[in-house]
């Protein structure tokens, strides 16, 4: 079938819109009709070229909700007509990782920045040329094929709009808090940057009964918005925060700091350690460049205070488990999602919409089809 695209030609320049030419789904794979894609700096990051696809041209998008409108041989997770959200990173519940209950770590997810299908070869073609996919999914287009393996299968009457997001910023945001952080109640919490992924972090610290939660951002807007979904106190620094946070806390710092940034710095670590207490933990979530070696990190404090610092992918997210459970709270009014959506956006505005990101205009746009 023929449909469009948003497709990366060149690091550093804008996205196009082409027509593509999509294959049928083969074993293993099903093609999704979808009504959504969020705009996550993931795809910045791609786009600027920090985080490189093996080859381009290269299709983006990686979080996204819809219809499965065919299936291809071999396929069970998900029959015709289902509801999924795309799971940026796959979900095999095979191989170690997924067994053990680390699906965020799937062996499939080695094929991320790879962006063929599981058999190494392309379903999506761009002007002759096979086209590589943001993790294995290419959400800035109406239709895409995938792996039976990022489908999550979801109740129908959910809205699919909104459930688009549950695919990477807010399982991974609140799975920062919650799992990476371990946030528990009473606890005083510091998360540094307030986007699409941060304000889930708030919403998860929130959830999880943390007593305070500082956020910090630079951006007017992006403060203004943390509080709306739970933060009690707001800072443009870390410096700002570091004048009040020992009063605040008599003296103790905060519990958990969760850095949530558009891009890592060599210095983010090293502020995030400076905030927190004794068994302070620091979960790094926010992306660096690819050939990124450097980093500040205060060894004396690390070890005599014995502070953590935590790694931290999708949220440390189980997806098949957790895009059902949070979405379950989405329905009970503790997880908010429309109020995430800041302006939306058709295909061919994409470019607008990261234009929107980068000025702090939004917490996070939205393509709908």
């Amino acid at each position: 079938m023929k449909t469009t695209a948003a497709v990366l030609w060149e690091y550093g320049k804008d996205w196009e819109i082409e027509e593509l030419e999509l294959d049928e789904p083969r074993e293993g794979e099903v093609l999704v009709r979808l009504a959504a894609s969020g705009l996550c700096h993931s795809d910045e990051h791609v786009r600027v070229g920090d985080l490189p696809l093996e080859a381009l041209p290269g299709i983006g998008g990686h979080e996204g909700a819809g219809v499965v409108e065919r299936v291809g041989p071999g396929v069970s997770k998900v029959r015709e007509g289902d509801h999924v959200v795309l799971s940026f990173i796959p979900a095999c519940g095979q191989c170690t990782w997924c067994a053990a209950g680390h699906q965020n770590l799937c062996d499939e997810g080695a094929g991320l920045t790879v962006g063929l299908q599981r058999d190494g070869t392309a379903r999506h073609h761009v002007r002759g040329h096979d086209a590589r996919l943001m993790c294995l999914l290419g959400t800035f287009s109406p239709y895409t094929v995938c792996s039976e393996n990022s489908a999550i299968r979801i109740d129908d009457d959910l809205p699919l709009d909104k459930a688009a997001l549950i695919g990477c910023g807010v399982t991974t945001g609140w799975g920062t808090a919650v799992y990476g952080g371990q946030v528990r109640a009473g606890d005083t919490v510091v998360v540094l940057g307030v986007g699409g992924v941060g304000a889930n972090a708030v919403q998860g610290a929130r959830i999880a009964g943390a007593t305070r939660i500082l956020a910090i951002d630079p951006g007017e807007f992006n403060r203004e918005q943390a509080r709306r979904f739970g933060a009690t106190h707001t800072f443009a620094s870390t410096k700002d925060a570091l004048e009040v946070l020992p009063d605040m806390t008599r003296g103790r710092l905060a519990d958990k700091a969760l850095i949530t940034v558009d891009t890592a710095t060599p210095t983010i670590i090293a502020d995030a350690i400076s905030l927190v207490g004794k068994l302070g933990r620091v979960v790094l979530t926010s992306l660096a460049p690819v050939a990124s070696r450097q980093v500040e990190l205060p060894m004396f404090e690390l070890t005599a205070y014995e502070k953590q610092v935590v790694g931290c992918l999708f949220g440390h997210a189980n997806p098949r488990a957790d895009v059902p459970k949070l979405l379950e709270l989405y329905r009970q009014g503790e997880l908010l999602l429309d109020d995430l959506i800041t302006r939306t956006y058709t295909l061919d505005q994409v470019n607008d919409g990261y234009a929107d990101m980068r000025a702090h205009r939004n917490i996070r746009g939205l393509i709908r089809y």
